[in-house]
């Protein structure tokens, strides 16, 4: 069936605009000639998280509940957009960079360099998971991408298109590599791109740049003070030629001889380089100058900090992951440095942040955000969304973020302090539906009976604390609120909830085919909150599978 017949009339009369147009800027792409898998499974099926408790870490109950998904990322966003829709403050995502060299998978098969949709594909993956994104951010959010030239292009007109180009902030260079002639014609691709855009560009505060402006200023070249003797520092007693004033010679104000601060070869270096003035004083000596132009006093400014040492390399990235598994697990990892940098940049003043990665890999941004925290104190959350291909999430990802957390001895037998935290280890599932259309009661309550994990981590009570039959109640283990859900219509089992969790701030989730009187539970005092369960679950998930005009 072709796709244009699900679409509504008015999807129809866009496309048409579309196609008639004659002066439409913008990307053009390939429409899919094979649907992607996991989203043909959304469909008929309806993403779920599945929680695993022995995975759990916790060192610090007042520190946030990190969130590690096990999955496919595309199922996972779906249930983000459900647990934190506009609620994400920072986004940095490390993409394939479809090189073509076995790095992008499409629907299990790797796309190489030959296939003539190569591009269109990227795309299109790329395109549904962006939208998804999109929704996740909060109007003062900023989603940063790296990239490199395989892909650069495409992706700054496809985040136009979704972020809108006014809401662009820059596309930062940053030295990935230590290069050497590495092409046909012998330069050296040692550059990657991390484009970087806003939700809402007006909302947004990054932090601001903090070095301090310096005025030319001048430094004597003659060495002040006792100094040492002709004897002692020979090479440093000679003369210098200026085309205004001939030899110069370091006399001192009391007419003795000095000596200069630098050798002659270092002095004639900067001579040449325009950096040394000469000016005659009052009593006819001649005083050399080394001028220091106008700069800054440190060097942390945004626009250009992807070029300062303290980012480093991929190389960097490699050694940390060395330093925590022993050998080499894991190809071209992003260096904690680099995703501190944006994160502190992009959360400034917001320590309590929420920061999301869903393509996680080796689990950097996650390191990162725990080092953050450990240097200023503060409680950012990160959620890391990773699949298990190749066992990266179970033998890479997670035990990575397990040491960091409670600490690891080197392979040099140094032993590093753990950086403290929370993590939760969740694993994507599927509700199967016949239809997303079309939901059957059968499957409402099923949903209802697996959906309170994700109800948790909507509420922020990840502590579940009792389940059975009837009903399912989870904590916050700092603040005592609770959420609980009652599964059926049949309220026998109600006031048996009621009096188990009247003594807490609840959230209490009830079960019905429909909408529900939230009036009718007013009796219930202050201490309660009414949710309905499902439909509103459902009816995220139609939103976002529904058909819908690029």
């Amino acid at each position: 069936m072709s796709k244009y017949e699900s679409y509504t009339k008015e999807q129809l009369i866009e496309k048409i605009k579309q196609f008639e147009s004659k002066k439409n800027y913008g990307l053009v792409w390939d429409d899919e000639k094979e649907p992607e898998n996991v989203v043909l499974e959304c469909q008929n099926n309806i993403p779920i998280l599945k929680k695993n408790d022995d995975k759990t870490v916790q060192t610090d109950k007042n520190k946030p509940n990190n969130i590690l998904i096990e999955g496919d990322n595309y199922h996972a966003l779906q249930v983000l957009n459900y647990t934190h829709k506009g609620q994400i403050d920072v986004i940095y995502i490390d993409p394939p960079y479809n090189t073509g060299n076995q790095d992008f998978k499409y629907n299990d098969s790797f796309v190489d360099k030959e296939d003539g949709y190569r591009h269109s594909k990227w795309l299109n993956f790329m395109s549904k998971r962006l939208k998804l994104a999109h929704n996740l951010l909060k109007d003062s959010g900023v989603i940063f991408i790296s990239i490199d030239d395989n892909e650069m292009a495409q992706l700054k007109l496809l985040c136009d298109k979704l972020f809108k180009g006014e809401n662009f902030i820059e596309n930062f260079v940053w030295n990935s590599r230590l290069g050497k002639g590495s092409t046909s014609v012998n330069t050296a691709k040692i550059h990657e791109y991390i484009l970087c855009y806003s939700k809402q560009l007006s909302k947004i505060h990054l932090k601001g740049d903090t070095r301090q402006t310096v005025k030319e200023k001048r430094e004597s070249m003659r060495q002040w003070g006792q100094g040492d003797s002709r004897k002692d520092r020979p090479t440093m007693f000679y003369e210098v030629f200026s085309e205004e004033y001939g030899l110069v010679y370091p006399i001192k104000p009391d007419g003795t001889e000095g000596r200069w601060r630098v050798g002659k070869n270092k002095f004639n270096e900067l001579l040449q380089s325009g950096l040394i003035q000469f000016d005659k004083k009052d009593d006819d000596r001649i005083e050399a100058y080394k001028i220091i132009p106008s700069g800054y006093e440190t060097s942390t400014a945004y626009s250009s900090i992807l070029i300062s040492d303290i980012v480093k390399t991929t190389a960097y990235g490699s050694s940390e992951i060395i330093n925590i598994f022993g050998e080499k697990i894991f190809n071209y990892p992003k260096p904690t440095t680099l995703i501190k940098e944006f994160i502190d940049l992009a959360t400034f003043g917001k320590k309590n942040s929420i920061i999301l990665d869903f393509f996680a890999g080796s689990g950097t941004t996650g390191h990162a955000v725990l080092a953050l925290n450990q240097e200023d104190g503060g409680n950012r959350q990160f959620i890391l969304c990773t699949n298990n291909e190749n066992d990266i999430c179970t033998e890479v990802t997670y035990p990575r973020l397990d040491k960091v957390i409670n600490g690891y001895t080197t392979p040099k037998g140094v032993d590093v302090s753990g950086l403290g935290g929370n993590l939760d280890y969740y694993r994507t599932d599927l509700v199967p539906t016949d239809g997303i259309a079309n939901i059957s009661d059968t499957t409402r309550e099923e949903l209802t009976k697996k959906a309170g994990n994700m109800i948790a981590i909507k509420e922020n009570t990840h502590a579940m604390i009792e389940l059975n039959e009837h009903y399912q109640i989870f904590q916050n283990e700092t603040t005592s609120k609770q959420t609980a859900i009652y599964f059926t219509e049949d309220l026998s089992h109600f006031d048996e909830l009621i009096e188990k969790t009247k003594g807490h701030k609840t959230k209490l989730y009830i079960f019905s085919f429909g909408k529900i009187d939230k009036s009718s539970y007013k009796y219930l005092g202050k201490n309660f909150e009414i949710e309905d369960i499902p439909e509103p679950i459902i009816e995220i998930y139609k939103e976002i599978n529904k058909e819908s005009v690029l």
